[in-house]
């Protein structure tokens, strides 16, 4: 913000030089950016940068506050009782707040019979010392009421006010409205601007501009004098869409307490029945919520010294937090604090003790040479993560980083039944709005990439949040995603199965085992499988179609699997068990048969694993065949038996006794034709 050091001044019992007043701002937490000798070296213009939080602080009378604390100077409030002379301002004017809680209050004042014209050089000397124009005696005191409290106002021409109302309202839809100032063209505005109306137009964007239409001038006699606040979310977004910035939407923006609103606008009364005469009607006509009751704080001193590292007395912290209007009362071991209204960032103790802490001195505050730490012990999610990627990159595979949004027509895609896509309401993501449902799009975006730029071979994974909704809600959640050229069509789904397996037992220790179950509910997989881990679902894989893969300029069979391993992450380093090595040799018997087509891995292993074979150490499966030799619906299934026994070597009498019966079952359920 640009200040006037002679501004500044006026409200201080002392003056106070340009160097001291940023020296001081630049401690009180305003950082001093630059300084200028203006009008002919009577006055200095000085830049200090502004926090989002300290509105109170963006005019001359908030920052003189400050400097007062600091410096134990006395501010100086200008005082302002206006005198009404004239009939009650409600005869000459309506008032409708139809928008309380975007309005909380809004207040109006009637002078009859002003005179426009230029306004004296005093005043005009100030808004010129910070960079400003003067335009008229009317419009310079509403610039120079805001600059000085902070409170940005607004005067009507009440005769171009039609039926003599004002109406808080939102924006019809494709309302049109003409902004204040010389070459400026009607906007069109949405139903989520909030404007100022009288009974026929939209007269003034609510905090942030006034409109065309009532402008003030030269003929301009009688005047409504608007004093309000607005909810400081709706005046961003409408300053945002419309690409108005003003100083009024940059003082909205940052809050405004309404406890705070009469006292500016008598200033400003005061003001223009000094600079234009006039006569003041009885009266305020006003709208809104109940002002709302100065927030109470209480604020332990021992907490204040411990959290500043100083022996700070009572009396001290009592004194600062006086300076600075909090009206502290020091009872026992606590100090209770009734918040000035203009401070609406302070909420907490911790806030309080901010204040005290800046009064008494950062530089006062020694700083220790060594700074004490606890070091944490790494978090589990971190170390899966990072043990998942390790693993997934020693196997062949890179990481991806894409973006979160997704165009619409690839979203819908991986969306499961009974779910809908979660969108995002910014017009910055016009083309892509949409939050991945899945990570599978993203990945098939990128291996298309790599394809047009002659990347024959990839594997790809990332770990990502999907978001999805459904009649409950939205959800989120974060998936591993994998995507890999199927080279060999003979291997079905074994290679991403392979990668899956390698993870699990990763995360839940070595004897972890991977449930496949095929799944036609996932629309984006054909075929599809469920993966089952650790007693629960853990997602899906299966082939990518190539009507889908299509939709991403892309011709080639891939795999892909999304898992969630979040609970396995929680939970990682899994217990491990050390064994004893085998004394003693294993035997290996190989089985290959022609089954079903429709035959699953799974339900073969479960109905060996049930035979309870003596000797039985492991079921492996080694490969599945599928030619001319074999009919149509069936296909030749091999897998190893193995045999050990923990006190001898097992000879092989005893072992064809247990593959006699492994046969018989082959044959009984599963109508199997033994090959070899």
């Amino acid at each position: 913000m640009e200040t006037s050091n002679l501004w500044i001044n006026d409200y201080l019992d002392s003056p106070i030089s340009p160097e001291e007043q940023a020296d001081l701002l630049t401690q009180a937490g305003f950082p001093h950016e630059g300084s200028k000798s203006v009008e002919n070296g009577e006055d200095v213009r000085q830049d200090f940068e502004m926090t989002s939080n300290r509105g109170d602080c963006v005019c001359h009378l908030g920052l003189a506050r400050e400097i007062a604390a600091l410096s134990k100077r006395r501010l100086k409030i200008p005082e302002a009782i206006p005198t009404p002379t004239g009939p009650p301002a409600s005869e000459s004017a309506t008032l409708i707040n139809e928008e309380p809680d975007l309005c909380p209050l809004y207040t109006a004042r009637v002078i009859k019979g002003i005179k426009v014209g230029p306004s004296p050089e005093w005043l005009a000397k100030r808004l010129r010392a910070r960079g400003d124009i003067p335009r008229n005696n009317v419009v310079d005191a509403t610039n120079f009421v805001n600059f000085e409290w902070g409170q940005p106002t607004h005067v009507f021409d009440l005769d171009l006010l039609k039926k003599n109302t004002i109406i808080i309202r939102k924006a019809k839809v494709d309302e049109r409205f003409l902004p204040l100032g010389e070459g400026e063209t009607e906007i069109k505005l949405t139903r989520d601007d909030l404007v100022i109306a009288d009974a026929e137009n939209a007269v003034a964007l609510a905090g942030v501009k006034g409109g065309g239409l009532t402008a003030v001038t030269e003929k301009t006699s009688d005047i409504l004098i608007e004093a309000a606040t607005f909810n400081p979310v709706s005046v961003r977004n409408t300053s945002r869409r419309h690409n108005i910035i003003t100083d009024s939407s940059y003082r909205f923006e940052r809050g405004v307490h309404p406890g705070q609103v009469n006292d500016a606008a008598d200033r400003l009364v005061c003001l223009i029945l000094e600079l234009a005469g006039g006569e003041l009607c009885e009266g305020v006509i006003s709208e809104g919520k109940p002002i709302p009751d100065r927030r109470q704080i209480s604020m332990r001193t021992d907490r204040c010294r411990k959290i500043m590292g100083v022996p700070i007395p009572d009396d001290t912290m009592v004194d600062a937090l006086d300076r600075l209007g909090f009206d502290p009362r020091l009872e026992g071991e606590r100090i209770e604090c009734t918040v000035p209204i203009h401070r609406l960032d302070v909420e907490r103790e911790i806030d309080i003790i901010e204040e005290v802490g800046r009064v008494f001195g950062h530089d006062n505050i020694p700083m220790k040479d060594a700074i004490e730490i606890r070091v944490a012990p790494p978090q589990p999610t971190i170390e899966a993560r990072s043990a998942v990627s390790d693993v997934l990159v020693g196997m062949g595979f890179v990481e991806s980083v894409t973006h979160t949004l997704v165009p619409e027509k690839h979203a819908t895609l991986f969306l499961s039944p009974g779910t809908t896509p979660l969108r995002v309401d910014d017009d910055r993501a016009k083309a892509w709005p949409i939050l991945q449902p899945s990570v599978l799009p993203s990945l098939l975006r990128v291996r298309a990439s790599n394809h047009a730029n002659g990347v024959e071979r990839l594997k790809l994974f990332q770990g990502a949040s999907t978001f999805w909704r459904t009649q409950e809600g939205h959800h989120e959640s974060i998936r591993l995603g994998m995507v890999l050229d199927l080279e060999n069509e003979h291997d079905g789904l074994r290679p991403v199965r392979g990668v899956i397996e390698r993870i699990v037992r990763l995360l839940l220790g070595p004897d972890a085992q991977v449930d496949v179950r095929p799944d036609d509910s996932v629309p984006w997989f054909t075929p599809a499988a469920e993966v089952s881990a650790g007693g629960r679902v853990i997602g899906h894989m299966g082939v990518l179609p190539k009507k889908l893969v299509s939709q991403f300029e892309l011709d080639m069979p891939l795999l892909g699997a999304e898992l969630d391993l979040q609970e396995f992450y929680a939970t990682y380093p899994p217990d491990k068990e050390a064994h004893r090595l085998p004394a003693f040799p294993a035997i290996t018997r190989d089985v290959s048969a022609i089954v079903d087509e429709s035959l699953a891995w799974n339900d073969l292993h479960r109905t060996l694993d049930v035979l309870n074979l003596d000797h039985l150490v492991a079921i492996e499966f080694v490969t599945v065949f599928r030619g001319k030799s074999i009919e149509s619906g069936r296909k030749s299934l091999t897998f190893r038996l193995r045999f050990r026994a923990d006190d001898r070597t097992l000879k092989h009498e005893e072992v064809d006794t247990q593959m006699d019966r492994v046969i018989e079952t082959m044959h009984q359920t599963f109508s199997a034709e033994i090959r070899q």
